[in-house]
């Protein structure tokens, strides 16, 4: 991903990792390339993949696994027979824990196409929804909106518990492929649950007037969907920080969104990507200071009337649910309201 007057280059902590959901080892021999040059477009590649062969051009189908972990176990407990000898425990069998996501994504992408790959992000913030899911009942029967849905991944576990989900993101081709993303895995829903994939630009107006229905018409809203939003609790976002264009226009759209109905909170998962940028003449996490300007840390600043307020997460107190990828150190989680 790039911004404007910055070059595309691989940080040096995150290096390009190609995974095969049969066998998840991580192949560290392509560390060399994000940037590939197709004609006059540049194409860039996520470090997320399973099952994709370099050369492979085109929509992909991957297995995403998530295993919960399982409850206490008795297999440290010595035992003997009648007889005294000692007793090995069994292993317990995993395959009620575990689950996969089947998702349509393409190996590369220009960059106003990045919604068709999958991003770390996106996996570690689902690795915290997974959490919640499996020790808390805080996320059942939910209204939730994910903006920059991209593949559709994170809303796809959230129906499994939620009521409502709205993934957003702009673009037809980034829509369609989450529309069929969302049919693959329609058997793992919540049975009461409504998904729905909506258009959402950043730079445009929202609420979306009734004489207003955006650019694409096959992903519109309708009045029934705004007073689902209204309803609304939980707002989610991974991998959308990464330029200061994009990250200015998230925060406004951000006001109004949080600013709709009732109180609503924001979990947003981003990666600091470190690129080389012509302003600076040195390399920089594009978007990352721009989206830190508008945080004021809870506990550390005094809040303010129309202000964002947000602490981190700390990622190492969440288990990794999805296997077969390497969170890295340049991910982090944070949790952020809108103060009115």
């Amino acid at each position: 991903k790039k911004s404007r007057n910055s070059l595309i280059s691989l940080s040096p902590s995150s290096p390009l990792r190609l995974i095969d959901w049969r066998e998840p080892q991580l192949d560290r021999s392509q560390t060399h390339k994000l940037v590939m040059e197709d004609d006059s477009e540049s194409h860039v590649m996520s470090e997320i993949h399973l099952g994709c062969p370099p050369a492979t051009n085109g929509p992909f189908l991957s297995r995403f696994a998530f295993s919960f972990p399982l409850g206490p176990s008795n297999d440290h407990c010595i035992s003997v027979d009648k007889d005294g000898d000692l007793l090995l425990p069994r292993r317990t069998s995993r395959s009620a824990h575990s689950f996969t996501v089947t998702i349509q994504h393409c190996i590369t992408s220009t960059l106003p196409d990045v919604g068709l790959q999958v991003w770390k992000a996106q996996l570690v913030l689902s690795d915290f929804v997974l959490h919640h899911m499996s020790t808390s009942s805080q996320l059942n029967g939910i209204v939730c909106l994910e903006l920059g849905a991209g593949t559709g991944l994170l809303g796809i576990l959230l129906a499994r518990v939620a009521k409502a989900v709205f993934l957003t993101d702009y673009g037809d081709q980034v829509l369609g492929n989450c529309v069929r993303n969302v049919e693959l895995n329609s058997a793992l829903f919540n049975p009461q649950a409504v998904v729905n994939v909506r258009e959402l630009n950043w730079m445009s107006q929202w609420p979306i007037t009734q004489d207003s229905h955006g650019d694409s018409q096959n992903y519109c809203w309708s009045s029934r969907d705004f007073e689902l939003v209204k309803s609304a609790s939980f707002i989610f976002a991974a991998d959308v920080i990464y330029s200061d264009d994009l990250t200015i226009a998230l925060f406004s759209m951000l006001k109004r969104v949080m600013s709709f109905g009732t109180d609503k909170v924001l979990y947003l998962g981003l990666e600091k990507r470190y690129n080389f940028s012509l302003d600076d003449l040195n390399v920089v996490a594009n978007g990352y200071a721009c989206f830190r300007s508008y945080i004021k840390e809870d506990g550390l600043c005094e809040q303010e009337e129309r202000s964002f307020v947000g602490k981190r997460i700390d990622i190492t107190q969440i288990p990794q649910y999805a296997k077969g990828y390497d969170r890295g150190e340049d991910v982090e989680l944070w949790e952020i309201k809108y103060v009115r």
